[in-house]
């Protein structure tokens, strides 16, 4: 399990992260921060476009940016910010990551691997997602 300090440094890179969003139809930012293996942090904001099928999450964008970035490394804890002193639940708008990043999540890290979420706490991931699309099997 990884220390509270670095849930700490975790989340204080998801908070710095929504500075970055891009979310000029929701007015809604949220920022995330993935931590991996090799102590190095990847943040990520959410990034939205008017076609809105096209918008991604923060999580998803910091997932992706570490995967990218560092694809020999695993990605360890994942921290959201949507900014809990000044949340407003309204409409599909919630603290709470969304399913399809709970989804990609479990592409990237461990059952147990801590998600901690602004004003909500940490959870594992396995709380998040008990019962993920896995394939068993690789097609031909």
């Amino acid at each position: 399990m990884t220390d509270v300090s670095a849930i700490r440094r975790l989340a204080d890179a998801a908070r710095a992260a929504r500075a970055g969003a891009h979310a000029p139809y929701s007015k809604f930012q949220v920022g995330a921060a993935v931590l991996l293996d090799n102590g190095v942090i990847v943040p990520g904001a959410n990034v939205e476009n008017a076609s809105y099928g096209l918008t991604c999450c923060a999580e998803r964008v910091a997932m992706f940016a570490a995967r990218t970035q560092y694809s020999r490394a695993s990605m360890v804890a994942l921290a959201v910010s949507c900014g809990a002193d000044d949340f407003v639940h309204a409409g599909n708008h919630t603290r709470m990551p969304c399913g399809a990043c709970r989804q990609v999540m479990v592409e990237f890290m461990a059952p147990d691997a801590p998600i901690w979420i602004d004003g909500v706490g940490t959870h594992k991931l396995s709380d998040l997602l008990p019962t993920p699309f896995k394939l068993t099997r690789m097609l031909p």
